[in-house]
């Protein structure tokens, strides 16, 4: 019995379990979507711009564990698709873009022509460089086998995207379903980034990080994603209280463990939390676990990084991040996290817990002495400022809270000062950071929750770069409680040119060309409830009713167009105009220099005695 290809897509699917997809109809997707709606059981939500499809896969997964699709149609179609999916690269998401395209005959191979028929184009060489997998099936009687080969690919080693190209008639074509070949893994040689050890060289590698961390003074694990990726989330507080060694989360990692546990520090980086950064850079041996350990984490000389720790270990499933810094990463083990947690707690078993109290004592007093909110996040010139709002915000927060953000100050003052307890959980665009990405993504984490509801923390500039998609959380009648802050354009680069352009604004805000609406009036248009926090009686007053609504709510926080982002590591101008770069630990508003020194278990550098306060 013959089936149809578009038929044979969507059944797929449903036998992976998924429930549901994301994708906008055109004329070249049309038979795939035929199929979705009326010859299966998955629920294609259809968003208003195709980077909103590609950005809420990502969501999705990380709230199901279940991979999805996003379905765009050929040309502008595909290339709208692109942003959310080198976002999903560099974040890791599986999932799988879906794209229609021009008919066969269009399509020539041999002659390197721009387009295809009428609107087509090469869309998987486009996305080659940002995908695990990428094809265009020109033989009806492929289908099963790249379809089950971008599966493979997105889902093992270091997960990421693929994307699969089906032209018109390869869609509509009819095929014998028993007669189609299929995709078996260890039949391909293609490298899949992830040579991971296990059985005795990984209990070997476990071995030696357990007796580094006993040898000495002030271990630390860095723990970040990986972890929850490789399904060891539920087993890392019992890590924790077996091995008994303080540790900092990444930020995409700050739901693993509450933000209260005795032995989490905190986030570290760039934009870290000040005692964070002062432990990260007093201990004397760093393991860490899952996490690539970007610039925002490591800051830009790695040679500063945790000095005093002659032996860094990096756990990592994928050998390019282990090869960035071999120098400092002397000790990299190209593992499964999951796989190397449960060897740790298999070995500490039979092992004495390393006893380090006197460090973990100091540890907390230095978190003690630099809380999350401190002076310099005192309310200014009538406004109130968003860390405060973040602290004030977690006393709201329901128990199983999802949290998805925006960048900028969503992002900053979200990851920096919100208090996060499992099974509570917050979302965003780490690697690529993409203004635009809170919409879309509260959607996806929505729709994951079977339409539950998401507190979506945004920026009125980060609004207007997905602002259609109020629509679809309108359609679909989504809970999602839409948070903005208003702080008249882009915050963020206001203190880029104020630091490194004397101040002078260009494309920043209302003055220099770049406006937002009346965010009340916009939620009349779109008949969403809304109101607007300046004050924190107005927060008192507004925050229960948003909490209580049943449906969408629009809350405008009215913050200081020029509020700072305390702490960062941030240039050091001086009198005679030199800059000096500091070292992680010396973030700023800076402490004077005797506090600094009181305050870290190393000898300051140079630099930093040569800031002048």
């Amino acid at each position: 019995m013959k089936t149809k290809v578009s038929d044979l897509i969507v059944r797929f699917f449903e036998q992976k379990g998924v429930k549901h997809a994301f994708g906008i109809i055109g004329s070249a997707n049309a038979h795939i979507f035929d199929s979705v709606f009326h010859n299966s059981d998955i629920e294609l939500i259809c968003n208003h711009h195709e980077q909103a499809c590609t950005m809420a896969v990502q969501t999705y997964w990380k709230i199901t564990g279940v991979p999805t699709f996003a379905l765009v149609t050929a040309g502008a179609g595909s290339s709208n698709a692109i942003t959310g999916v080198l976002s999903a690269w560099a974040d890791s998401i599986p999932c799988i873009v879906i794209s229609g395209q021009e008919n066969s005959r269009y399509i020539t191979p041999d002659h390197d022509l721009r387009m295809y028929g009428i609107q087509g184009y090469d869309s998987p060489f486009a996305v080659s460089k940002m995908t695990k997998y990428t094809a265009r099936i020109m033989e009806p009687e492929r289908v099963l086998y790249e379809l089950e080969k971008a599966w493979h690919f997105a889902t093992t080693g270091r997960p990421g995207p693929c994307w699969l190209d089906f032209p018109m008639i390869v869609q509509s074509a009819m095929v014998e379903e028993e007669a189609l070949p299929h995709y078996i893994p260890d039949t391909d040689l293609l490298f899949l980034g992830s040579p991971k050890i296990e059985g005795e060289a990984l209990a070997e590698a476990v071995h030696k990080t357990l007796d580094l961390i006993r040898s000495a003074k002030r271990p630390l694990l860095w723990l970040g994603v990986g972890i929850r990726m490789a399904g060891a989330d539920k087993q890392i507080a019992h890590l924790l209280d077996n091995l008994g060694v303080p540790a900092l989360v990444t930020w995409s990692a700050i739901d693993l463990l509450p933000s209260s546990h005795p032995l989490v520090m905190g986030s570290a980086g760039v934009y870290g939390q000040r005692a964070a950064n002062l432990i990260l850079q007093s201990c004397d041996c760093l393991v860490a676990i899952g996490t690539r350990l970007a610039i925002l984490q490591v800051g830009y000389d790695i040679t500063e990084l945790s000095r005093a720790a002659k032996d860094i270990t990096v756990v990592d499933i994928d050998t390019t991040e282990l090869k960035k810094y071999p120098d400092r990463f002397n000790h990299p083990i190209c593992a499964d996290a999951g796989d190397f947690i449960a060897e740790m707690l298999d070995q500490l078993e039979t092992t004495t817990r390393p006893p380090k109290s006197e460090w973990i004592e100091w540890c907390h007093k230095v978190k003690q002495r630099f809380p999350w909110i401190g002076p310099e996040h005192d309310d200014k010139d009538g406004f109130i400022n968003s860390y405060r709002f973040m602290n004030k915000l977690a006393d709201v927060m329901k128990p199983d809270q999802i949290v998805v953000t925006d960048m900028g100050t969503a992002l900053l003052s979200g990851h920096q000062a919100l208090s996060i307890k499992p099974p509570q959980r917050l979302l965003t665009s780490q690697g690529l950071g993409e203004m635009g990405f809170g919409l879309p993504g509260a959607i996806g984490a929505s729709i994951a929750r079977n339409r539950g509801e998401v507190l979506c923390l945004n920026c009125d500039g980060g609004m207007m770069m997905n602002l259609q998609e109020l629509q679809t959380i309108v359609h679909y009648q989504l809970p999602i409680k839409l948070i903005i802050f208003n702080n008249d354009g882009y915050l963020m680069i206001k203190h880029t040119q104020k630091a490194v352009l004397k101040g002078r604004y260009a494309g920043t805000d209302k003055k220099t060309g770049v406006s937002c609406p009346n965010f009340s009036k916009l939620a009349q248009a779109f008949d969403i409830p809304s109101c607007q926090i300046r004050t924190w009686e107005d927060f008192d007053r507004e925050m229960p009713k948003v909490q209580a609504a049943a449906g969408p709510v629009i809350c405008e926080v009215f913050m200081h167009p020029e509020q700072f982002f305390h702490p960062k590591l941030g240039v050091a101008v001086q009198a005679d105009g030199t800059l000096i770069s500091p070292p992680l630990e010396d973030l700023s508003p800076f402490l004077t220099r005797s506090v600094l020194a009181e305050n870290i278990q190393v000898p300051i550098l140079q630099k930093s005695e040569m800031i002048k306060l």
